[in-house]
């Protein structure tokens, strides 16, 4: 009679901590699977991702090898000195051609 006494005093905390324990076992399952996630961009070596492209806000995540950069816009529109390189064109099949404007001083030196 003694064993049938003690299964019906079993402790109802056990069966709380074994469920713990499964529910435990299934969230670091769903975290490695996130983790391998194969549309992760980072699983790949060299990356770069834009995010909000064209907006004032918006930032570039590049990463080489292990090391990772961040450039945030300050939306203001590019400017600098420079001078004209050259001049694209479109051609009539969609491919373009680019031809580099001749440098100046390349042409004094030749003609003198």
């Amino acid at each position: 009679m003694k064993l049938l006494e003690e299964d019906e005093s079993i402790n109802p905390a056990l069966s709380v901590v074994n469920l713990v324990d499964v529910f435990l076992v299934l969230i670091a399952a769903l975290l490695i699977a996130i983790a391998q996630n194969p549309l992760n961009p980072f699983l790949e070596e060299d990356v770069t991702v834009i995010k909000n492209a064209g907006q004032p806000d918006m930032l570039m995540i590049i990463k080489k090898g292990e090391k990772i950069e961040t450039y945030q816009s300050q939306g203001k529109i590019g400017s600098g000195d420079g001078v004209r390189a050259g001049v694209a064109y479109r051609l009539q099949d969609g491919s373009i051609v680019y031809v580099p404007e001749p440098d100046e001083k390349l042409e004094k030196s030749t003609t003198n």
